[in-house]
């Protein structure tokens, strides 16, 4: 029997993928445009991985410089400035608020997300959907672990649960954990969704 949902904010919830992908290629323009598309590809293809593991990634394999913790801070803070206003007035996917209303009484509901965990509560209290949602995750821990804590905490069993993401790393947390994975279908997971055999939909509005 069912008794929580968790979900993916970034594509799932809301339609903010491509906000962090312009934020990315905004940080990285200063390196060049070959660098600027490995820093895209990479991000759209790793969905849900802290912008703290994206931004070390990139200095150390892309750049091939060594990056301190302190200037990954400082370049987290300075794309947290330039996406913050922006996935605040992003549109909510098709359906998705109206779902959340509907199962909120119902089930537990949990956001997992790469996004800073104070970063993304900030974000659904201004947009004033904190109140549907039993607990909020986010990084620095991974989805892994927030499915670990969720099961936990809750006293829930795999089968108890299920995950609505849009990324690989959705996916591998969901079936690590041996979760029901819903895909949500959007254009910047075109690969995934091609070899994905699994659920999947393109939007909410299939469950209304």
């Amino acid at each position: 029997m069912l008794k929580g949902i968790i979900f993916d904010f970034d594509g799932v919830i809301a339609q903010s993928v491509k906000v962090k992908t312009d934020a990315f290629a905004l940080i990285y323009k200063p390196y060049g445009k070959e660098i600027v598309n490995k820093v895209i590809n990479h991000h759209i293809e790793n969905g849900g991985v802290s912008r703290f593991e994206k931004i070390k990634f990139y200095h150390e394999n892309f750049l091939k410089v060594p990056i301190t913790v302190n200037e990954i801070s400082k370049l987290a803070d300075d794309f947290s400035k330039i996406v913050l206003k922006k996935v605040i007035a992003s549109a909510y996917v098709p359906g998705a608020i109206e779902y959340i209303n509907n199962c909120y009484k119902k089930y537990m509901l949990f956001i997992s997300t790469g996004t800073p965990t104070n970063e993304i509560k900030k974000i659904l209290k201004i947009r004033n959907i904190n109140k549907y949602f039993t607990n909020v995750y986010g990084s620095p821990q991974n989805k892994s672990k927030h499915i670990d804590q969720i099961k936990i905490k809750y006293k829930l069993q795999s089968n108890e649960l299920k995950f609505f993401g849009d990324s690989y790393s959705d996916l591998y947390a969901a079936k690590k954990a041996r979760v029901n994975f819903i895909l949500v279908r959007n254009k910047h997971n075109d690969k995934l969704s091609s070899n994905f055999d699994g659920e999947s939909i393109k939007n909410f509005r299939e469950f209304l």
